[in-house]
């Protein structure tokens, strides 16, 4: 019985991250904004770069992604700007040498507006990134864009060897998606996926998608294929260590990333064991999404996001 009143609460807070009528409200009311930011502190760098790399500062060499946060944007102009911010994040990197990788939304730079404004803008992106040779990381959408990211990381990667794509295990559709995307030569971030998906796209969590998700990332260290284990589930972190000790891939070749607020003990243990780690990182004022899909993976996190609102 708690665990289905956990998983209805997870739901719930899915639903809640896409209803944009709430997160407007919310976001432009003063109040309400200063209120749910106190919850949002413990996931996100802060408001503003200079906030986040401050707190990177102070992890002792730990590598991360940093992202902006945001999403669908509606206009050129909009798109424009946050690609801006991304060639800011890479120069940032890269005047102060940080250990560093670049996530992003193809929809926050476009992909909403044109396919061909969003590739432009990822071009320009991933142009400034390759002065340092940063990765830059295409987040996962709404599975109403999935042929639209898969179709413009194809088109990226052929003229910038640093770009990485995330694939989420839980869709039925990703089996053939990873067949054809392994055959790229970029990093394959692997994900369990989080979003709200209409009935028979995807499967429920649970021992199935774990074993597909190790499966997944089983073929990526055979192939010495760059990847991405992102996950905070200890066993599926202890089954991916022995995968790794049975592979011995290039240090480069893979690392194990969780999020910045979220079980980072494991993570930071993982790292004094000696494997290679990476903390993603986030900033913004969209956070609103954000939040609601962090307390979503962690159902019991929303006692904690209370007790953070009124303290």
């Amino acid at each position: 019985m708690d665990r289905y009143l956990l998983e209805i609460g997870a739901q719930a807070l899915r639903k809640a991250a896409l209803n944009e009528e709430s997160k407007s409200y919310i976001l432009s009311n003063p109040a309400l904004f200063q209120l749910f930011k106190k919850a949002a502190n413990r996931y996100i760098g802060g408001e503003t770069l200079n906030e986040t790399i401050h707190k990177v500062r102070t992890l002792n060499n730990q590598k991360v992604s940093i992202e902006f946060m945001g999403e669908s944007t509606r206009t050129a102009a909009e798109a424009n700007d946050s690609a801006r911010e991304f060639i800011r994040i890479c120069q940032q990197i890269r005047l102060q040498e940080l250990d560093a990788t670049v996530s992003l939304d193809l929809s926050h730079i476009g992909l909403a507006v044109s396919k061909e404004l969003c590739l432009d803008n990822l071009n320009a992106i991933c142009e400034e990134a390759a002065k340092s040779k940063i990765e830059v990381i295409i987040s996962a959408e709404g599975t109403e864009r999935t042929d639209d990211v898969i179709d413009t990381y194809k088109k990226g990667i052929r003229n910038y060897d640093y770009l990485a794509i995330t694939l989420q295990a839980y869709l039925h559709r990703t089996r053939e998606d990873f067949a054809e995307i392994i055959e790229e030569k970029g990093r394959i971030r692997m994900v369990k996926g989080a979003f709200e998906t209409a009935e028979g796209l995807s499967m429920p969590r649970g021992e199935k998608l774990d074993e597909i998700y190790l499966n997944y990332v089983d073929q990526l260290l055979a192939r010495q294929h760059k990847c991405a284990i992102a996950t905070h589930d200890q066993k599926i972190q202890s089954a991916a260590k022995l995968l790794v000790q049975q592979y011995q891939p290039s240090k480069d070749f893979y690392e194990f990333e969780s999020l910045f607020g979220i079980c980072n003990d494991q993570l930071f243990q993982l790292k004094e064991e000696g494997y290679q780690t990476k903390l993603y990182f986030v900033y913004g004022k969209e956070w609103y999404l954000y939040l609601c899909n962090r307390i979503a993976e962690y159902p019991m996190n929303i006692f904690q996001a209370l007790n953070d609102v009124v303290s």
